[in-house]
């Protein structure tokens, strides 16, 4: 029983860290996303561009706050005994539910935005323009955060400098009330349940309405064996069906773990049940979701030729202002 409780240690602790070393990458990658994204030399779209800019902000905001934030509060109230009348788990959690539900509610306005703009023309001139983005974009930030008040009221300070993946714990009465349940299970209907949904939904339309558009694109240029290698237009379909299967998988894979085991840990509190998986499942859980909270933004950027274009320009400028710094 030693040895597999240091082993599940061991495991807690390798977690952590490449949770924090993943979490700092994806602060800097967001980071660069929002300053190139918003130069608007991307090629794209005004509302386009807003979108992938909030969903970047938003991840940008969830790694700020459970890998940075998290920790201010431990080390003031252990070593300094400062902050002890304040409840800043409890503003914690809300800020970090509130900006999870966002980075995650961005992607399926974004994804919606996508369907209306292939598959439904006349809707098209009307929604996808730069004022219906922030509007939706303000609204969903809106909602999150009324959404996620009821935070505040399940938690209290659990300030630990060992390993501990969190500084929140659950009151008991949290733990065994129905009500508790009941709003723990409506938070994991709403996110990530229904964008599990919504988000296979949109991108099952739209690649339908991708292959057809492709097959009586053929039909037109008459070529029955097959679209030509060299047509843009094909080439550029091609790249966007990839992009929805990628975003899709890897929202649905990622979020999964993280669902399924808060839902079976939940329950097994109601029911009183003493056993409980290892504490480095639970990390693997929030690993998981703090990576799919940072990877959508990268992937719809990176298939974007002009972003990448201007992700090496920054590149290069950097590289050429450390020269320079270092030749002083």
């Amino acid at each position: 029983m030693k040895t597999e409780a240091i082993e599940n240690a061991s495991k807690l602790q390798n977690l952590m860290e490449l949770r924090s070393f993943l979490g700092f990458l994806n602060y800097f990658v967001n980071l660069v996303t929002i300053v190139i994204l918003s130069r608007g030399k991307c090629g794209l779209t005004k509302c386009v561009t807003r979108y992938l800019v909030a969903m970047a902000a938003s991840d940008l905001l969830v790694v700020i706050i459970d890998l940075i934030l998290r920790h201010i509060p431990i080390i003031y109230v252990e070593q300094f005994g400062l902050l002890w009348d304040i409840p800043v788990c409890n503003i914690h959690a809300i800020l970090l539910y509130a900006a999870t539900d966002c980075s995650v509610w961005f992607t399926i306005t974004f994804t919606f935005d996508r369907f209306v703009a292939i598959c439904c023309p006349k809707l098209k001139t009307k929604y996808c323009t730069k004022k219906t983005a922030a509007v939706v974009l303000g609204t969903v930030t809106v909602l999150s955060c009324l959404k996620n008040i009821s935070w505040y009221f399940k938690f209290f300070g659990y300030y630990w400098l060992q390993n501990e993946p969190w500084f929140c714990g659950a009151t008991p009465d949290a733990l065994e009330s129905l009500v508790w349940a009941a709003i723990e299970l409506l938070y994991y209907i709403l996110t990530p349940g229904i964008p599990f949904v919504l988000i296979l939904l949109f991108n099952a339309v739209t690649v339908r309405h991708i292959l057809v558009a492709s097959r009586a694109r053929r039909r037109l240029q008459g070529d029955s064996a097959g679209e030509s290698p060299r047509d843009p237009e094909m080439a550029s379909r091609r790249k966007s069906i990839i992009s929805l299967f990628v975003i899709s998988g890897n929202f649905i894979l990622l979020w999964t773990f993280f669902m399924v085991y808060f839902i079976s840990y939940r329950i097994s509190c109601m029911l009183y049940v003493v056993a409980e998986p290892p504490g480095y499942i639970r990390e693997l859980g929030f690993m998981l979701q703090l990576l799919s909270c940072c990877t959508n933004t990268g992937v719809y950027a990176l298939t974007q030729t002009k972003f990448r274009v201007q992700l090496k320009n920054m590149g290069k400028y950097l590289f050429t202002l450390i020269v320079k710094f270092i030749k002083r």
